[in-house]
């Protein structure tokens, strides 16, 4: 046992709406005899608290304490069994674009891990140079809607906390659907700072919050933003950032912007 962030109930507070239930991709909570929310098993629980935005009665908070390790596989054999494929394969840590396993014991219906990024030429820290406003684009490109992403790579498990780019800037973490939803983002977010994008619920997360911390260690950063979705498990990637900050050891505050599936800005409201 180690310690770590799980989801803790409020038995008195709890009126058995249910809402947390579904909101768990990974099938942790459920309701009692007693009409309750109840934590199934400890393992099954991510500690990212997807399920706190959902409940009316505020009966969920995420603490600190001495527990059993979240166990992916263990997770997804259950969602499996419970749920069905899909709803499998958005469980939290099992990866993206894996085909559905065969089950063979708690624990054991895990997808293989994915080969690591690292090495590729794709994954080269490298700074892009912007199209001066005005100027006219190259034969098969469109001139309008110009970019504002100024490095390459953006994906966090990619990015070097090392990486020049981010030295003397603006941060922004994003959501990777925040980009698709909101139809201005490059122009109302991105828009003169460096970008990191992640998914708390669909990304193998484990070490996200350590390689932000270093990236705000290693490098004077001077403003920090994160963009999510008004979906409940978004809220899991705020959190990380925040738990970045205060461990980083940086007085930076963090600005968070929540995008409705409209493309409006939920919050801050302007």
């Amino acid at each position: 046992m180690a310690k770590r962030k799980i989801i803790e109930i409020d038995r008195d507070k709890c009126d058995g709406c249910g809402l947390c239930t579904t909101a768990c991709a990974e099938g942790a909570l459920a309701l009692d005899d007693e009409n309750k929310a109840v934590l199934l098993k400890e393992i099954y629980c991510d500690g990212l608290g997807a399920c706190l935005d959902v409940c009316p009665t505020d009966a969920l908070k995420v603490v600190e304490r001495e527990s059993e390790t979240y166990d992916a596989g263990a997770a997804y054999d259950h969602v499996l069994r419970t749920r069905g494929e899909e709803a499998a394969s958005r469980v939290h840590g099992v990866g993206r674009g894996h085909e559905a396993v065969p089950m063979t014991g708690e624990g054991h219906g895990r997808p293989e891990p994915k080969p690591s990024a690292c090495g590729c030429p794709g994954s080269v820290a490298r700074e892009l140079k912007k199209t001066p406003a005005g100027g006219t684009a190259e034969p098969g490109r469109t001139a309008s809607g110009a970019s504002e992403l100024g490095q390459w790579p953006i994906q966090l498990h990619l990015v070097s906390p090392q990486a020049p780019y981010f030295n003397h800037s603006d941060l922004l973490v994003a959501a990777d659907c925040t980009a698709f939803a909101a139809g201005g983002f490059h122009q109302d977010f991105l828009r003169g700072k460096k970008l990191v994008i992640a998914c708390p619920k669909l990304d193998d997360s484990r070490g996200y919050v350590e390689k932000l911390a270093e990236i705000l260690r290693r490098n004077i950063v001077y403003s920090l933003t994160v963009v999510i979705m008004s979906v409940p498990c978004c809220s899991g990637l705020a959190r990380m950032v925040e738990e970045a900050a205060e461990l980083s050891g940086k007085r930076l505050p963090v600005r968070k912007v929540v995008v409705g599936l409209d493309g409006n800005v939920v919050s801050p409201r302007a």
